[in-house]
């Protein structure tokens, strides 16, 4: 891979996706996929379904963490901190708008109007992501049996993570013996890296702004999952403790979901709220810097597990698990979205220009589907 690839590209590219990557972290993996290997090329699909398998076993926001794993295979270090920055920048300062508006005058703009449109869009990114990368994914009748298993789980409300995770030991274990390797001893040692992974000790901080960026680190360090998890974590850290009403964690929520890019932005609506600039800033920082860290210990790390017998086979289980996931998620999504003939008509629009037209950016679906949203809603 290129390491000396051009920084402003990467800014260019995830700036623009964080602009308009709607739609929660399925969406923003199937907008990534459009851009960086269908439009780009920087990867292969088969690459990319490693970066995407083992991104969804650490802890952060797995599709932000993903922007900083593709810029570190075009840039380098410093590509992995533009792409996350720049895909990151959009939506923290739209939410760093919104939470301004909404402590001043109480309340929060009406875009319900464009949301109708948008979703119905996304759900043809996305079905147009998992049919690339299902195909790449998809080695054999054994790999379709767990990933068939994985979309039952996920339906049971069994945890993606944990899911994921048992896909990837099971499969690794079944390949690994139905292939005759007897000494997996050496392949083994190479999973000891990831002990490695720590985020160091900051010690006592007194400064109200210092406290909610150590807060906000916390959550960072030990969010596995979707970024919608965060709220859970977030009402044990602030409403629990009356520092937060729970309608104002539901605002923060509302602002999460109709605004582009990671959903982990909320934080600078919530940090602004507790103090202010710097408080969204500090929360900003804090809840995004593990992510950072751990993909810049993670991603040397990818080539080495590729190169293992064992880990190969892990890798190739978690990745047809992840795809299963976003079987489920589409799915989830499609029951949610799909209400009416609008949102129908939005859907089916959306999927013949994305698998009919393969140059046409996931930006220009995103947007259309806005605009359609609105107009479909006075009719």
């Amino acid at each position: 891979m290129n390491k000396n690839g051009n920084l402003l590209e990467i800014a260019k590219v995830f700036f623009k996706l964080g602009c308009f990557a709607f739609g929660g972290p399925a969406a923003h993996v199937a907008m990534m996929e459009k851009e960086i290997i269908e439009k780009r090329k920087w990867m292969s699909h088969e690459y990319f379904l490693d970066l995407m398998g083992a991104t969804n076993l650490i802890p952060g926001p797995n599709s932000t963490e993903m922007t900083m794993h593709c810029g570190y295979e075009r840039g380098g270090w410093k590509g992995l901190f533009i792409a996350g920055s720049c895909f990151i920048f959009p939506a923290v300062v739209l939410t760093g708008i919104l939470a301004y508006l909404y402590v001043e005058y109480g309340e929060l703009p009406e875009v319900e109007k464009y949301i109708l449109g948008i979703k119905p869009a996304v759900l043809a990114i996305i079905a147009g992501a998992i049919f690339k990368l299902g195909k790449k994914a998809l080695k054999g009748y054994e790999l379709a049996i767990l990933g068939i298993l994985v979309i039952v789980a996920s339906f049971l409300g069994i945890n993606e993570v944990l899911a994921l995770l048992t896909a990837g030991i099971l499969g690794a274990l079944y390949f690994y013996i139905k292939n005759g390797h007897v000494s997996g001893n050496a392949d083994l040692k190479a999973i000891l890296p990831f002990t490695l992974l720590q985020i160091p000790s900051y010690g006592l901080m007194q400064l109200s702004t210092l406290k909610v960026f150590l807060t906000f680190l916390k959550v960072g360090a030990i969010l596995y999952g979707s970024g919608y998890v965060l709220f859970a974590y977030l009402d044990a850290e602030l409403v629990s403790k009356g520092l937060l009403t729970r309608l104002e964690l539901l605002d923060a929520i509302a602002v999460g979901q109709f605004t582009p890019g990671p959903v982990l932005s909320t934080s600078t609506f919530i940090g602004y709220q507790l103090n202010g600039v710097y408080g969204a800033i500090a929360a900003t920082i804090g809840i995004f810097l593990p992510s950072f860290l751990f993909v810049l210990l993670l991603n040397p790390l990818i080539h080495k597990m590729r190169s293992s017998k064992f880990l190969g086979y892990f890798l190739d289980s978690v990745n047809i698990a992840a795809v299963a996931i976003m079987v489920a998620v589409l799915w989830k999504m499609g029951v949610d979205t799909l209400i009416d003939w609008r949102t129908i008509l939005i859907a089916g629009l959306s999927i013949a220009v994305n698998f009919g037209f393969k140059n046409v950016s996931s930006m220009w679906i995103v947007l259309g589907g806005a605009i359609l949203g609105y107009v479909l809603s006075y009719l």
